[in-house]
């Protein structure tokens, strides 16, 4: 064999291995920051069973994208299994056998929903907090009078299976949980009228940051299986996918059908089974904040 040859094969093969080990090595680091205990002070919200309170919250729940990953009962569902190993399972949050939610007291739900933090401290690994910790206290109670009175389903705990790759780049801090996106000295925002203006936009946006990025720029979704598409660009800056939708009816038509004005479809990694149930009012509203955004490029989160 030729020495170049032999001296080449020699040094990839020492790579994979210093590869191989790294991944390994990473493992229990990754296993460390899952079971971190993080402290947040949290004011408790009275729970709420009224008629108006469990009515707007089952529509927060199933537009939200609760239902993607509770499934419409709260029993819980497979929401990305990949070939690589990943696989990603919401818990049971009804009140059935196998819930993860029983002994939940009123600050373990805003604590979990506005904070990325488990009752026991832990990170929420898969609960995308980030987009309900801007939720107001009236909208955050609505959703968990409509939880807590979901009829009883058997279900199980989440289901986090990461492939070592993914495992390693979170070991590294380079996929953050949620709990590190959210600026927890925030207070909670005050209501605003729910009409088509910037303000009630902008509030219904941030359903949008946890695949878009805090600043809406899109780009790779962190902790994402390797086969899905860049998350699009929603400002109207350079690569943005907002180009395509003059008007907010044919946005809101885009989030009913997933398609696009010119009839091509647009990815299923995006939530369409919630984002369809999104009343006029929201869709247009978050037409016109998004057409307001400052333009950025693609990929800057």
């Amino acid at each position: 064999m030729n020495k170049w040859v032999k001296r080449g094969a020699l040094t990839l093969a020492g790579v994979v291995g210093t590869i191989a080990l790294a991944l390994l090595a990473a493992q229990p680091l990754a296993e460390r920051r899952m079971q971190r205990v993080l402290d947040v002070k949290v004011q408790p919200l009275a729970y709420r069973d009224d008629l108006p309170a469990v009515e707007r919250g089952r529509y927060l729940y199933n537009s939200r994208g609760c239902a993607e990953c509770h499934g419409a009962d709260g029993a819980g569902r497979v929401f990305v299994e990949a070939p690589d190993g990943l696989k990603l399972k919401g818990p049971n949050i009804s009140p059935g056998p196998g819930n993860v939610v029983a002994g939940y007291k009123p600050e373990d739900w805003v604590r979990t929903l506005r904070h990325g933090v488990k009752p026991d401290g832990r990170p929420a690994l898969i609960m995308p907090s980030e987009d309900y910790a801007r939720f107001t206290d009236t909208d955050l109670a609505a959703l968990v009078a409509y939880v807590r009175q979901l009829p009883p389903v058997a279900g199980e705990a989440a289901v986090v299976k990461l492939p070592l790759v993914p495992k390693a780049l979170y070991a590294a801090g380079l996929i953050p949980d949620a709990y590190e996106k959210i600026d927890h000295s925030l207070p909670p925002p005050q209501p605003v009228p729910e009409s088509v203006t910037l303000a009630h936009g902008a509030y219904v946006a941030s359903m949008c940051i946890g695949c878009h990025g805090a600043r809406l720029s899109g780009g790779k979704i962190p902790g994402g299986p390797p086969d899905w598409p860049e998350a699009a660009n929603l400002t109207p800056g350079a690569g943005s996918g907002m180009t395509r939708y003059a008007t907010a009816q044919q946005f809101t038509q885009m989030l009913r059908d997933g398609k696009r004005p010119d009839g091509s479809a647009v990815s299923p990694v995006m939530p369409f089974g919630a984002l369809k149930e999104l009343n006029d009012t929201d869709a247009a509203a978050l037409h016109l904040y998004l057409q307001s955004l400052a333009p950025l490029p693609a990929g800057g989160r």
